[in-house]
């Protein structure tokens, strides 16, 4: 078994117009007084990195990468959750994520895409001159708006929609592994890949492809009724990125896993600061241990009614307190010893 590092924070939420979140050395500076260990980039906000120029620069990255060693902290991954959504959007959806685009290409879904699937691959590259291996993103959805079976899916929509899901990202993952990088989905609801099986049918489509991974978010399984500890079970070879966000789910006789529309506040399922949901992080944890994962445990804070700073100052410890520090030693041991055939043949009486 393996233990799992030291707690980081994903800062796409934190960063602002407002000190101590307008740069990254503020940034830093304030992670690190928390506790945190690890930083999670969003890719997307140049305060926190200049992507192209990463991707460009191993001078600019080592530059990077000594802003957080000042302050005793270390790049965890790049997340390119943004520009992952763009390699696919139904058109009745282009209205609104045109927002995670530059303005002059807003309207133009084409080049949005190249523009996407460009930004993805300065992704990889920045990570390799990083010295990262893993990568968070989402898939995007060309399917999303058929999740629910009404009217009925025509015969091939499912197999059709996944085929080009895989066209547009298996060049995406020779690339990735170009600069041997893996890519970890999320598994969020609103992307194509959103639970086991989706992840097993673009897995399917894409050739079993090595690139293609996952971020593990147990929250995003609670508000699905899923069972998110005996999903570490079945897919713990492929969780390559691992955030720890808490969720909670209680439906009432006026609203359900759809949620009524309400705001955040007034949802069945919602979003918790670390200790004030649902998830079991003790079982978590130890499932993760049990597979040897030994990648970052890095606090997503989306909380509903915890101010985020609240919600850090009081994550940093909560993980530090579920990290388990695996044993090198078998409780038995005492009782062991070399293995003898005759005398086990003796104690079997054979």
């Amino acid at each position: 078994m393996k233990t799992l590092k030291d707690p980081a924070i994903f800062l796409a939420q934190f960063m602002g117009d407002e000190a101590p979140f307008n740069n990254l050395e503020n940034a830093a500076a304030w992670a690190a007084s928390k506790g945190f260990k690890g930083v999670q980039l969003p890719s997307w906000d140049k305060r926190c990195i200049d992507l192209p120029l990463a991707a460009e620069s191993q001078t600019y990255c080592d530059d990077l990468k000594g802003t957080l060693d000042n302050h005793g902290l270390q790049i965890t991954e790049l997340a390119s959750h943004l520009q992952g959504q763009l390699v696919a959007v139904h058109p009745a959806y282009d209205a609104m994520f045109d927002t995670f685009a530059p303005k002059e290409l807003h309207g133009k879904p084409k080049e949005r895409t190249e523009w996407a699937i460009q930004q993805m691959k300065f992704a990889a590259k920045a990570s390799e001159r990083l010295g990262l291996t893993t990568q968070g993103s989402f898939s995007g959805a060309l399917l999303w708006h058929t999740v629910y079976p009404w009217p009925q899916r025509p015969a091939g929509l499912v197999e059709t929609g996944f085929k080009e899901l895989a066209k547009r990202w298996v060049p995406i993952f020779d690339y990735f592994d170009e600069c041997g990088v893996d890519i970890g989905f999320e598994l969020h609801p609103g992307e194509d890949l959103h639970d086991g099986i989706t992840f097993e049918r673009m897995l399917e489509a894409c050739g079993n492809h090595t690139r293609c991974n996952i971020l593990y978010d147990p929250s995003h399984f609670v508000l699905q009724c899923m069972d998110y500890l005996e999903f570490i079970d079945i897919y713990h070879e492929r969780i390559k990125v691992f955030h720890v966000k808490d969720a909670e789910f209680i439906p009432s006789g006026r609203a359900g896993v759809y949620g009524g529309y309400a705001d955040w506040i007034d949802r069945p399922g919602r979003f918790r600061s670390l200790g004030d949901g649902q998830v079991d992080f003790k079982g978590v944890f130890s499932r993760l241990a049990k597979y040897d994962f030994d990648g970052w445990p890095v606090l997503e804070w989306e909380c509903c009614m915890k101010h985020p700073e609240d919600g850090a100052t009081e994550g940093a410890k909560f993980i530090a307190d579920q990290i388990i520090r695996v044993t090198d030693k078998t409780f038995d041991d005492f009782a062991g010893g070399e293995a003898d055939e005759a005398s086990n043949r003796r104690i079997l009486g054979i």
